[in-house]
């Protein structure tokens, strides 16, 4: 029989015990078909829109970036004159040309105040009307605005809002708030990613968004016929000059999309790791289903050696099981893989992220990559079983399935495994001696990767005395019963390592994250305890910029004794050592400030730094470029002059808050940049007056109600925020690892599956001689149970490991507090037991339902 024919019968014959296997390999290569369709998907969306909303050839003004994007440090953004427009239409190969004015620096609200920006992270976008925008824009019910008292909505914000024909909404900007009545709605002509759009008239628009008329943002050129967008670009070029910024729509849909690029980037990037972490526990579940299948058809390999088949034949019958197994699964994970990313399309949508599945990109490599990543793993993750088979000898076919393992392989894995777990302990160790993060950060990889390989192969060793104290604690409560599931799972230590291994990896880096997390909460809460003074600190959350009415607004609440005002711009600092540094951070505030926030200074005092004139350094820049106190420093503000400023402190570099920041007075920062340049605050801070907590906090709450793109925290409400921020960041982990731990799960299923099946007589002669069934599927269950314990116990203490090792780096960078969470660990723990309960419902099921007699009969 060739080598064919007996893989397609032993595939067909055996395809229930490889049903999980491919559930495996399916969910895997779902998960990296899905992230590239989904990620290719969005590509698509935004260049569509790019290409859609870009006119031939834009003029911008002078400070605008690549992609058009007019956000500044004052609120406003930057402008040229009308005139530009004119000198613009003169040029050969211009057929119009039309100045616009925008801003994405803006809050608009409805009639109670409530925010009616995205929250997916998508723009707000207050701007006039203009033909540009009549091209991917239909006005589906009302008018175009005709006066200041006007406004006109897209129609996607008018749903998701409640939001009608005659409704108030106002447009708080740097200006000041401009309300008005919606006149209209308008119907998005290409997808929309999520943004919120809003339009003036053009007079209006100015008014609003930069508080003057007579001056756009940008001029939107047509190119004549016969002109190309580059010929036009370049006979505008000549005729402004240098001033402007002439870009083809090709540049700012490149531009745009770069932008849009390097975010999508990271996303694809890590949801593909995460893929590759499914894959590799995936393998565990591939390697235990070939071995326990291999292992039960010992003799009937050893009778096919025996009438003259080759060890190669054996072996490649094998891998070819392993390869129509790769195919299915992955033609399946494929097709799942698009369905998978039409869902990540809709839940998008449900948050605020627009995407249409006429826009589904399904690019050749996907499925090809698909089908090549599963094909690929499944068949070598089939290898050492296929070798394995190779080398059972003829006479094998005299013996029962399931031949002791070779105690040499046992043990020269135990050396290896040994070596690399003490290899990768010892980079951890110098990991957390490390001096530099990013030193430490090298030997933590190392670490993290040696002793994860490490506890893999030693997994089997470890399985025997592991499994034994779980049992001592576990399992001895059950009788009889306990301590035949605990001689199961020790019985095969390999399969039992493999298995429990699956589970480690995910709950590995569940413990990992949640220490890393957890510590960090821990130690900025420290500094916050240690370091900031203030009562109240008041911000936007989608990183606005407070506007001066919103901070006269503040500084009128009743109760507040100060209000804090804190901006941030960049500067070019020339310092004594020669050196020029180009677009330095530095930090203005007012005096108070010093109070506000208790930086630990190592020379002079931090209230020095706000006097006429002066700054602060912190340490590390003072060591850098010879920097003393008196020292003089040339700083050149970002839209202002130059001032030579005198160092009166020197803070310290070892701290969370504010890191490396250079402060001076916004009186200083005042007197050398225009009024009408200088930035808005980033935050505010406020402290109340004596006694008058509980007042100040409400009444603040109260005067920014208006504005409710600021929250207003006391350092409670600041803490719980914080915190928030980052179990969310860890809830998005976990969900990317849940693949993983389902498919670990299926391992265990497919493990007891497959070992009910290899001892079906020996469960036949237990029900013989007084099993009950209700005995046999509690035995099963606790094997189970002890299997998962097994994997969470090491992987929760591996994790922890990692995660201990992290917050001694995170220490360099002034986070010292480590804080282990044993309520999630202690949770995880628990849990596992209920993943071994659940995974062994199937298997303990189907044994209790085996005739006696048939079972005994069993070959």
């Amino acid at each position: 029989m060739s080598v064919m024919k007996t893989s397609m019968r032993n595939f067909f014959a055996h395809k229930g015990r490889m049903a999980l296997s491919a559930i495996a390999v399916m969910l895997s290569v779902a998960f990296v078909t899905g992230t590239l369709v989904f990620t290719d998907t969005m590509g698509t969306t935004f260049d569509k829109l790019f290409a859609a909303t870009s006119s031939d050839v834009t003029v911008s003004a002078k400070g605008a970036s690549d992609s058009g994007e007019t956000q500044s440090d004052n609120g406003k953004p930057p402008v040229m004159p009308a005139s530009v427009v004119d000198k613009v239409g003169g040029a050969d190969g211009v057929k119009s040309a039309e100045g616009t004015v925008f801003s994405t620096s803006v809050t608009v609200v409805d009639a109670d105040k409530d925010n009616l920006s995205p929250t997916s992270g998508a723009p707000t976008i207050v701007g006039n009307w203009n033909a540009n925008d009549a091209r991917t824009m239909k006005i589906s019910s009302g008018n175009a605005p005709r006066g200041p008292d006007q406004i006109m909505v897209d129609a996607d914000t008018a749903d998701k809002h409640g939001l009608k024909l005659g409704d108030e909404i106002g447009v708080i900007s740097a200006v000041g708030t401009h309300e008005a009545k919606i006149s209209g709605i308008a119907d998005f002509q290409v997808t929309n990613p999520g943004a919120a759009i809003f339009y003036l008239d053009t007079e209006t628009a100015q008014k609003s968004l930069v508080g003057e008329t007579g001056v756009f943002t940008n001029v939107n050129i047509t190119a004549a016929n016969g002109f190309t967008d580059a010929q036009v670009k370049k006979n505008v070029s000549a005729e402004l000059g240098s001033a402007y910024k002439v870009q083809t729509a090709k540049e700012i849909a490149d531009a745009n999309a770069k932008d849009v690029g390097e975010f999508m980037s990271v996303m694809k990037y890590a949801m593909l790791g995460f893929a590759g972490i499914a894959f590799l526990v995936g393998i565990f579940l591939i390697i235990n289903t070939f071995s326990m299948l291999v292992a039960q058809r010992t003799r009937e390999i050893g009778l096919m050696r025996a009438i003259g088949s080759s060890r190669g034949q054996v072996n490649r019958s094998v891998l070819v099981e392993a390869l129509l197994l790769g195919v299915f699964g992955s033609i399946l994970g494929v097709a799942g893989g698009v369905g998978l990313a039409i869902g990540l399309m809709k839940l998008m949508s449900a948050t605020g992220m627009n995407l249409s599945t006429d826009d589904l990109t399904i690019a050749w490599t996907t499925p090809a990559v698909g089908l090549l990543l599963g094909i690929v793993v499944t068949v070598l993750a089939a290898y050492v079983p296929a070798r394995r088979a190779g080398k059972v000898s003829p006479m094998a076919a005299l013996r029962d399935a399931g031949a002791p393992l070779d105690a040499k392989a046992g043990l020269v894995r135990a050396v290896i495994g040994l070596v690399l777990t003490g290899a990768g302990g010892y980079c951890l160790y110098l990991a957390s001696a490390a001096d530099k993060a990013s030193e430490g950060s090298m030997w933590l990889g190392g670490g993290v990767v040696l002793s994860l390989i490490g506890f893999v192969v030693i997994g089997p060793l470890l399985a025997g005395a592991v499994v034994r104290v779980l049992g001592a604690v576990v399992l001895r409560a059950f009788g009889p019963v306990g301590r035949m599931a605990e001689r199961n799972a020790l019985r095969n230590p390999r399969r039992t390592g493999a298995t429990g291994a699956a589970l480690m990896i995910g709950l590995a880096l569940v413990a990992c994250l949640s220490v890393v997390g957890s510590s960090m909460v821990a130690s900025a809460t420290e500094q916050l305890d240690k370091t900031v003074g203030t009562d109240f600190i008041i911000q936007s959350d989608t990183g606005q910029l407070i506007t001066p009415q919103a901070v006269k607004a503040a500084k009128s609440a009743e109760g507040v004794k100060n209000v804090t005002e804190y901006k941030w711009t960049q500067a070019d600092f020339t310092t004594p050592d020669g050196k020029t540094l180009k677009k330095t951070a530095i930090t203005a505030a007012d005096p108070s400030y010093a109070t506000d926030l208790a930086t630990e200074v190592v020379a002079g005092k931090l209230a020095d730094a706000y006097k006429p004139d002066s700054m602060s350094v912190h340490e590390k820049f003072a060591k850098d470029h010879d920097v003393t106190l008196g020292s003089k420093i040339a700083v050149a503000f970002k839209d202002g002059r130059t001032a030579d400023l005198t160092v009166r402190a020197i803070t310290s570099s070892d701290v969370v808050i504010d890191a490396g920041a250079m402060y001076t007075s916004i009186d200083t920062m005042a007197k050398y940049v225009p009024a009408d340049k200088m930035p808005l605050d980033q935050l505010l801070f406020a402290s109340a007056k004596e006694g008058q907590d509980a007042a100040a906090y409400k009444s603040l709450k109260a005067a920014l109600h208006d504005y409710p793109q600021y929250e207003v925290r006391d350092q409670t409400d600041y803490k719980e925020a914080l915190k928030g921020q980052i179990d969310q960041l860890l809830n998005m982990i976990y969900g990317l690892l849940a693949l993983a731990i389902i498919v670990a799960i299926l391992g265990v299923v497919n493990t007891l599956a497959l070992s009910v099946v290899e001892r079906t007589r020996e469960i036949g002669l237990m029900r013989a001689i007084g099993l009950s069934r209700r005995q046999l599927r509690r035995m099963i269950r606790l094997e189970s149970v002890v299997i998962a314990l097994f994997g969470a116990l090491l992987g929760l203490g591996l994790g922890m490991g990692w995660g201990a090792t992290a917050q001694q780096l995170l220490a360099l960078e002034g986070l010292n507090v480590l804080d282990i969470p044993w309520p999630t660990i202690i949770g995880v723990f628990i849990g596992s037991a209920f993943v071994g309960l659940f995974a062994a419902l199937v298997p303990a099921f189907r044994a209790g339902r085996m005739n006696v007699l048939n079972a005994i009969a069993t070959e």
